[in-house]
């Protein structure tokens, strides 16, 4: 096989310039870099806990390529399954050319999408995502069904290990690829089956007429983005969604009762969780066209917030910003020879225009949104002001938060993975900070228990001090758009109160922030409730079960403590939880969770269903730990 050379240089610092020769310059294959620099292809790693973790990049490579199919017209069906770790997806496409099977999922940059002719408009433009995830899997088999005859290849951790012969095949045309993520890549890691199914109604919702099964649940979308925007909203919105649609743009757009922007955008079926300049003409064209409509100079902010928008569209040759195509580069020209700056400002202020002209109620109800708006930001104005004003001299002191060295990469986005922790009390937040990775991790501390926001304004988040200093800390008070940092982690005692402050914590971003919880960034982390030990080992329990199993592997002889919170672990044990085997749950919202009932029930003054919901669960036997060694 022939192999395309990557040169590795050893960094050095200046008192050891003198090993810099010949022998500390590397040639590494193209599998051998992949491995050693995953991040560079897939982002980054993770223990599957986070809907952007390296596991669900694998699958998404493979899922494009299938996609890719069908854009083109072959194969209406897309079968996936997920059992035990090994992942399988089967389309029924054309099939990878027989001859070249082996070449395009191991030889880089080797693939059809080079040639626009055959490839138009699609996600993978690069010739890396199979390689990647051949390179990054403990197996890896390809079966390619075309023209009456299979080709089947397998391969261990990038390696070919089979390469049969062609076989006559009675099966449909298309591709089947089955595979195992790595664990001495990924470490001990889960798919989470929400992520991937969110996933794949993403995939329907851009692709009509496409159908995914997975693991026997069916998906399938007719509306396209209408069908999109009518699954995010946990209640109605203020009027029906407007829904337009051109050959190569399609948006939805309606306005809900929550704080902030909420937005979906998409580029060649592509979800652009971290936007780009499609999503920066499209906020820029919704404000010009609303302002030229009404012939008023409204502000920019009152027309956006609340909003819940998806924008989708088609380019050749798409220049992301990244391997994993999270955010979309600008481009001089594209789509119909325009820029897409001027391409969507033209679909917009022609669609959206011509929409209100036609559905003048739907107008007056956006008018009346607008005015509240204005109302409502007027009215707080000069309480923003002197909490804005009260957060930068707190800063100054650094009475709350203890910050990282670095919240971005080189290009602005939130990969790098910077954390920061909630926390309550001064035991537990000196622990963590003595432990913690200065670079990527901060902490935040809490002063007792936060303020129940239910049924409360967004004035209240300016007047009240740890409220107003935790949304400065974390840069959200316009949106989610400019966060900090990629996760929000509640880190509090595993006992009655730490679950309270968990609930009210969680009230507050459902409240005035719940587009940090829809884009899955808000986390609770898990710490141990017990040290098993005896002079030879030690073991950190998150469980009973955990701790009985620890007990028969010392074989009964051990110390056994229990952790009643946070400050009584040391900072030297701190280290191990919050390093790369961190455990984060996260905080997930699904379309059948309706948000302002979900916090009458839990935070509401509805206090005997409470009570007696709290006790007919307090006895529910205790679940097993989903992650095995």
């Amino acid at each position: 096989m022939i192999r395309m050379p990557f040169l590795y240089l050893c960094h050095m610092s200046e008192k050891h310039i003198e090993q810099y020769s010949e022998e500390t310059i590397k040639t590494l294959s193209p599998k051998e870099h992949i491995r050693l620099r995953p991040g560079m292809y897939i982002g980054k790693l993770g223990d599957g806990s986070s809907q952007d973790d390296g596991i669900y990049v694998l699958l998404k490579e493979v899922i494009d390529n299938s996609i890719d199919e069908f854009m083109m017209g072959n194969g209406k069906v897309i079968e996936i399954g997920i059992e035990d770790r090994e992942v399988s997806v089967r389309d029924f496409g054309r099939g990878i050319p027989l001859g070249k099977v082996v070449d395009v999922v191991s030889k880089m940059n080797t693939g059809a999408k080079y040639d626009s002719k055959v490839f138009k408009k699609s996600v993978g433009l690069n010739g890396v995502g199979l390689k990647a995830v051949n390179a990054l899997t403990s197996s890896f088999k390809v079966r390619s069904f075309r023209e009456g005859n299979v080709k089947i290849a397998d391969f261990i951790q990038g390696d070919l290990n089979h390469d049969s012969k062609l076989q006559k095949s009675e099966e449909e045309s298309g591709v089947e690829i089955t595979f195992t993520p790595d664990k001495q890549i990924f470490g001990r890691y889960r798919f989470l089956n929400e992520y991937i199914s969110n996933m794949l109604k993403n995939y329907v919702y851009l692709n009509a007429g496409l159908t995914i099964k997975f693991n026997g649940e069916k998906f399938y979308s007719k509306n396209g983005l209408l069908d999109l925007l009518q699954s995010k909203l946990s209640q109605e919105g203020l009027y029906p969604i407007i829904h337009l649609k051109d050959e190569d743009i399609e948006v939805a757009i309606t306005h809900g009762s929550h704080y902030g922007e909420e937005y979906y955008s998409f580029v060649n079926g592509q979800h652009t969780s971290q936007g780009g300049i499609h999503l920066l003409s499209f906020r820029e064209a919704l404000v010009k066209t609303i302002r030229d409509y009404y012939q008023k100079d409204f502000d920019a902010s009152d027309i956006r917030t609340s909003i819940v928008a998806a924008i989708s569209i088609k380019v050749e040759e798409p220049i992301f910003e990244s391997q994993t195509k999270t955010k979309l580069g600008s481009k001089d020209m594209e789509p119909n020879g325009q820029s897409i700056r001027n391409f969507i400002m033209d679909f917009m202020k022609k669609q959206l225009d011509n929409y209100l002209h036609k559905n003048l109620d739907i107008a007056d109800i956006l008018n009346r949104k607008i005015h509240d708006s204005e109302k409502e930001r007027k009215a707080i104005s000069g309480i923003k002001k002197i909490a804005r004003d009260r957060a930068k001299k707190a800063s100054l002191h650094n009475k709350k938060l203890r910050d990282c060295r670095v919240h971005y990469n080189s290009k602005g986005d939130r990969r790098i993975e910077s954390t920061v922790f909630i926390t309550e009390g001064d035991s537990a937040s000196g622990s963590i900070t003595k432990s913690r990775d200065v670079n990527t991790q901060a902490v935040f501390s809490l002063k007792g228990k936060p303020k129940n926001t239910y049924g409360e304004s967004k004035k209240l988040v300016y007047e009240n001090e740890e409220f107003n200093l935790l949304q400065a800390a974390l840069n959200i008070e316009e949106g989610i758009e400019n966060l900090r940092y990629n996760n929000v982690v509640i880190a509090t005692d595993a006992d009655v109160d730490g679950m309270h402050i968990r609930l009210l914590l969680i009230t507050f971003f459902l409240e005035f922030f719940p587009d940090l919880i829809k884009h899955g960034h808000l986390y609770i982390m898990q710490t141990p409730l017990f040290r098993v030990r005896n002079k030879s080992k030690t073991y950190y329990c998150y469980s009973i079960t955990e701790r009985d199993r620890a007990q028969r592997k010392l074989k009964g002889k051990a110390e056994i403590t229990r952790f009643k919170g946070l400050g009584e672990i040391s900072p030297s044990e701190f280290k191990h939880f919050i390093g790369k085997d961190i455990r984060l749950e996260p905080v997930l919202l699904r379309k059948e969770d309706a948000i302002q009932n979900m916090l009458e029930f839990y935070m509401g003054k509805n206090t005997p269903d409470r009570q007696d919901f709290i006790i007919e669960n307090l006895h529910i036997e205790e679940k097993d730990e989903l992650l095995v060694e």
